[in-house]
């Protein structure tokens, strides 16, 4: 396998610029859950399937849905009340948010 493949196979981003350092949270068998340190502050993320996601939400990044059977990311502050500020991302509106300068994002 050659090493740019490696690379893109690799969950946690490690190594790639720009990403964030990523731990699984206490309390969450199998890692549902996981805090992520962005420049933004610390965010509790959870990755849901399409199988999970049975809803539709609309994502704060770029104002459009996410349809029921789409897999995403919840991703909310990690402080204590931070659960009320869930939000629903496509996963690449999420890695891209801080990208978008002030006043491009609903969130």
């Amino acid at each position: 396998m050659s090493p740019r493949r490696a690379r893109r196979m690799d969950p946690y981003n490690r190594g790639r610029r720009g990403a964030p350092a990523t731990r699984p949270t206490e309390g969450f068998p199998g890692g549902m859950d996981r805090v992520e340190d962005w420049p933004d502050g610390e965010w509790r993320v959870r990755r849901l399937t399409g199988a999970a996601a049975d809803k539709t939400y609309r994502c704060p990044g770029c104002d459009q849905e996410i349809g029921s059977g789409l897999p995403h990311i919840v991703s909310w502050p990690n402080w204590t009340g931070g659960e009320g500020e869930r939000r629903h991302w496509h996963t690449a509106c999420w890695r891209k948010r801080l990208d978008r300068g002030p006043g491009r994002s609903r969130y």
